[in-house]
């Protein structure tokens, strides 16, 4: 549901969200928040999107939630207990846990939202993030009734989660979007209508107040959250910035505050004009090449390393994307929870000539070299970092004796081009994950996961672990058994890793408690900003 274009009032926004604006109050602190783009909602089960998340972390609260360290922190779940199996959780809820009409926030609140998203005839774009929870899938696939959902509310203040496999990411699951509750009266009053100024009633620091599209969302403090009286900044004006080079012009003038996004091609002029302003952090994303495993000569494990072995990732990282991107020796990105280190793809510590020798090899083992040229087709969505990343790879490749031609489309075309089974070579792919754990990378190989395998790659023993570790209840044997998985992938490469994502953005000095983190969070709650 798409917001209409005229303008809400901001004080019967305030009225209806429960509360008035005094008379003669002195001007707020405001905030101004960029942001990536306009949300296509602010219902949030109907969402899909970082720029969504980053207004629904103010707006709603979940059972858990984050700090601005990227720490899963008790939401409105004040604490909670795990059965020995690890399938069963047992939440107890904040006796002042309200809404911002002031009604209190109940264990029927959330019983009721996952019903609702789980729910086929809502629609929702991002369901089967819950689907570890028992029934999700066969409610979701519309075979089982809503009622039949693990969840159950005995009373007031306990809410009970049952799960068909221990996960040891559930807490994190239930910081995410599609986990937030919803406010049943409003729903039922104003149907599809009550995300929008003057109806929405949210549970989180922050009331809606207005929503001007392609201009400005107005949040402002909810009096009736529990920590009210110790959040700092009482408004915040969101921006939507989906023109990066003009928020930087905007940011530069002292319009916005903030920016969760730069320009990769700018970062070294940013950095020189704006110093400490510039932030970059670690990120929960992986850029890889997919390699199409029914073709030859790309079913050759020789081939596919040798392509690996001449890339020079650092060089992609620093002087194509502008060290916004992190080079990648691994599929999974360091520091995620549940984890060991990752694996390191072979070759990570020679030199540049011992893995050009190594390459050149490989393919002469598999039938190649200067009589016979390996001929290679990379496809691409089109981005100038896309394009540049493209004509990179080319050029190592021409060192070992590869030949490249390429094939661009938008992003739509390619990625439906992947997921239909398209007859390509070899094509950029990329996944920002959804939660800080190994499986929400690994499983995108999994044999059958066509939407995201583009290549069609099996492999038993790599599924195998999956599936045992799924069923495994000590985190560390876990732990282990992902490793040896993702071991099994950078031996054989149907991906092959570029780059790791990083966050990037521009904070104001005058703004106080961001902190770069992995999952790229800063709630305004717990950021302050100087008069």
């Amino acid at each position: 549901m798409r917001p209409d274009r005229r303008r809400w009032l901001a004080g019967g926004a305030a009225l209806a969200a429960g509360f008035a604006l005094p008379a003669r109050a002195a001007a707020p602190r405001v905030y101004h928040r960029g942001n990536d783009a306009d949300p296509e909602t602010l219902d949030p089960h109907k969402t899909s999107t970082v720029a969504e998340a980053h207004l629904l972390r103010d707006l709603f609260e979940g059972l858990l939630t984050y700090d601005n360290h990227g720490r899963i922190i008790p939401g409105i779940a004040e604490s909670w207990t795990v059965s020995e199996d690890r399938l069963t959780y047992r939440f107890s809820l904040r006796p002042d846990g309200r809404w911002s009409n002031g009604e209190a926030v109940t264990a029927e609140d959330f019983l009721f939202s996952l019903r609702r998203i789980l729910d086929p005839k809502t629609a929702a774009k991002y369901a089967e993030v819950l689907f570890p929870i028992r029934g999700a899938a066969a409610v979701q696939a519309g075979e089982r009734p809503p009622e039949d959902l693990g969840v159950t509310a005995p009373d007031a203040r306990t809410l009970e989660i049952a799960l068909s496999e221990p996960v040891p990411y559930l807490l994190e699951l239930l910081t995410h979007q599609t986990a937030l509750p919803v406010h049943r009266p409003s729903l039922e009053r104003w149907g599809d209508a009550f995300a929008r100024p003057g109806h929405l009633v949210s549970n989180g620091p922050y009331a809606l107040i207005d929503w001007i599209p392609n201009d400005r969302i107005t949040l402002r403090k909810n009096p009736h959250h529990r920590d009210a009286a110790a959040i700092p900044i009482e408004r915040v004006d969101v921006i939507p910035t989906p023109d990066i080079a003009a928020a930087v012009r905007r940011y530069a003038a002292g319009e916005i505050d903030s920016l969760s996004d730069l320009p990769a091609d700018q970062i070294a002029s940013l950095k020189a004009r704006f110093g400490a302003q510039v932030q970059l952090g670690p990120g929960l994303g992986l850029l890889a090449i997919a390699v199409n495993l029914r073709k030859k000569p790309f079913d050759d494990v020789r081939v596919r390393r040798a392509l690996s072995l001449a890339i020079d990732r650092e060089f992609l990282g620093a002087a194509v994307w502008g060290e916004t991107m992190a080079p990648a020796y691994s599929l999974c990105p360091p520091g995620l929870d549940h984890a060991l280190p990752p694996p390191l793809l072979p070759g990570r510590e020679d030199g540049p000539i011992e893995r050009e020798e190594e390459a050149i090899r490989l393919l002469a083992e598999a039938g190649f070299g200067p009589g016979r040229p390996l001929t290679v087709e990379y496809r691409f969505n089109v981005t100038d970092n896309n394009r540049n990343t493209a004509i990179a790879l080319a050029d190592a490749w021409r060192g070992i004796g590869v030949e490249t031609r390429f094939v661009s489309t938008d992003a739509k075309t390619h990625f439906a081009y992947l997921r239909d089974g398209g007859a390509f070579d070899l094509a950029r792919i990329s996944w920002i994950a959804d939660y800080s754990d190994p499986q929400n990378f690994l499983f995108l190989l999994r044999t059958g996961n066509d939407g995201f395998n583009a290549g069609r790659w099996s492999n038993p023993a790599f599924d195998g672990l999956l599936a045992r570790a799924a069923q495994e209840r000590d985190v560390d044997r876990r732990a282990r058994m992902l490793f040896d998985a993702e071991t099994i992938v950078l031996d054989q490469l149907p991906w092959i890793p570029l780059l790791h994502y990083r966050s990037k953005a521009l904070v104001s000095p005058r703004l106080h408690g961001v902190h770069p983190n992995i999952r790229n969070v800063a709630p305004t709650r717990y950021l302050r900003l100087d008069p």
